[in-house]
């Protein structure tokens, strides 16, 4: 396949030069920054997010299922590159670089396919995966995922429509295979919160929300209990 090829005005070069633009005019030192950021800075970001959402998780009621679904944020990812695999092989869509010349390219000598992207992919897979198990912290992934997105097109590596294709594949593994991916991991999380490691799913002394309530709720009952029974004899001490 050619390669997403279009007869007439292309609304998709149209947002490349218009992005790619800002890079011709932008000093050195930011081109230099958003290369940096685009390539390596926001994933690695997004592990730091995934490690932070970890460490919160383990300390709330029902650690396991919620650590169950931290873990399958990296893995929709890795699944969602593993299924770009084939998609990039058909389109075989060229880098825009080849294809249009005067534009700033921030990182030259990539030569594989553009279509989609993988960075947009796997930034956008971990994001909705964060979102499923946690929305404060997906929200922010989602957020570093759009910057991924405008970063790829900043540099003149990819068409917005591969950043899209890339939002749209992740979402869609992340989506749709979050239930079964919860099905699996919840048991392995379970497991482990039983075993020497259980530090890796709940935090030493954090219990399920259940348990706190009802031992708290005993607690009190027992407590008024007694009171009542104080008060009593102290009414028959008096008469």
């Amino acid at each position: 396949m050619a390669g997403l090829a279009l007869e007439g005005p292309n609304p998709d070069v149209d947002v490349l030069d218009g992005i790619n633009g800002l890079a011709k005019d932008a000093p050195h030192w930011v081109n230099k920054a958003m290369e940096y950021i685009g390539e390596y800075g926001i994933i690695a970001g997004l592990a730091v997010l995934c490690l932070i959402a970890w460490w919160s998780a383990r300390r709330n009621p029902g650690a396991p299922a919620a650590v169950a679904g931290l873990v399958w944020a990296p893995l929709a990812a890795g699944i969602a590159l593993l299924a770009n695999i084939p998609i990039r092989s058909f389109v075989e869509r060229p880098r825009p670089f080849k294809e249009h010349a005067g534009l700033e390219v921030l990182i030259p000598g990539k030569s594989d396919f553009s279509f989609v992207s993988d960075h947009a992919t796997l930034t956008m897979a971990v994001g909705v995966g964060l979102f499923i198990a946690h929305r404060k912290f997906g929200l922010v992934g989602i957020l570093l995922a759009l910057a991924e997105g405008f970063c790829r097109v900043y540099m003149g590596v990819h068409y917005p429509t591969d950043v899209i294709g890339g939002f749209a594949l992740g979402t869609a593994v992340a989506l749709l295979l979050a239930p079964l991916a919860q099905a699996l991991l919840v048991p392995v999380t379970t497991a482990i919160a039983r075993s020497k490691l259980a530090w890796l799913v709940c935090a030493p002394g954090a219990g399920t929300g259940a348990g706190q309530d009802g031992e708290g709720s005993r607690v009190v009952a027992t407590g008024s209990a007694m009171r009542g029974g104080h008060k009593e004899r102290d009414k028959d001490l008096a008469a």
